[in-house]
């Protein structure tokens, strides 16, 4: 199930991250800051539904939040892509995603709670 899971989160960080690297271009690590901020979301949502009321089994623990949130979200990419902007020079750049990242990652952790407490 983790396996499973983790290969899954893998391929859609891989695609989407590149997608948005695309799109937005690579002066801000974009498609890092969005996998992160939506993982945080998606485990704040996937860990209180299962945890508040749902007859899913233990085994859905295993497949989506550590195999395909874990797979899909990434943290060691976000480490080295600031010490790359601090690296570069770019001090404001690196300061600005890592209290984005944070600040915004935990407001989708709190977001992914409240909707998951909305599930019936």
């Amino acid at each position: 199930m983790v396996g499973v899971g983790g290969c899954l989160g893998s391929i859609l960080r891989f695609w989407l991250g590149s997608y948005i690297g695309g799109r937005l271009g690579s002066r801000f690590p974009y498609g890092t800051f969005v996998i992160n901020v939506t993982g945080s979301f998606l485990i704040g949502l996937v860990l209180t539904t299962l945890a508040e009321g749902t007859q899913w089994s233990p085994n859905w623990r295993y497949l989506i939040p550590i195999g395909f949130i874990g797979g899909y979200t990434t943290f060691s990419t976000f480490e080295y892509e600031t010490l790359r902007l601090v690296q570069d020079g770019q001090m404001v750049a690196a300061m600005l995603n890592v209290v984005m990242s944070v600040m915004v990652g935990f407001a989708g952790v709190w977001a992914g709670m409240v909707a998951g407490r909305s599930v019936p």
